[in-house]
């Protein structure tokens, strides 16, 4: 079991994800905006973030950089999870540090094979 902070406004889209690794039996914290990942970070230190990168507030890209500047936190494995599809984008995303990077729509198939990838490399 993991410690999972997900970082995404829309509460279908976080609905569904939290039904899918529940399964896994993962343990889930959902943020539904930058300023409550960033005081849920504070709160815990995820296994494992899945963020957004449109979410209010502070972007996912703002805190991917927050999060690759501090020293507990660097080192936990970042899915960007997000309709910001455009190569650019991914390789911005991929360059500052998150592990893996998924287009939606998804497959919640693919999702649960990319989070047990990233909690194993950890």
């Amino acid at each position: 079991m993991a410690k999972v902070l997900v970082i995404e406004d829309d509460a279908h889209i976080w609905k569904m994800i939290e039904y899918k690794l529940k399964k896994e039996k993962h343990d889930l914290t959902w943020a539904s905006d930058g300023l409550k990942a960033m005081e849920a970070l504070e709160a815990m230190k995820p296994d494992l973030i899945i963020s957004d990168i449109m979410v209010p507030y502070m972007d996912g890209i703002q805190i991917l950089k927050k999060i690759k500047k501090m020293d507990n936190l660097k080192d936990i494995p970042v899915i960007m999870l997000t309709s910001k599809a455009q190569e650019d984008d991914i390789i911005r995303g991929l360059e500052l540090g998150a592990q893996d990077y998924m287009a939606k729509p998804f497959s919640p198939a693919e999702l649960i094979l990319r989070v047990n990838k990233a909690l194993k490399s950890n």
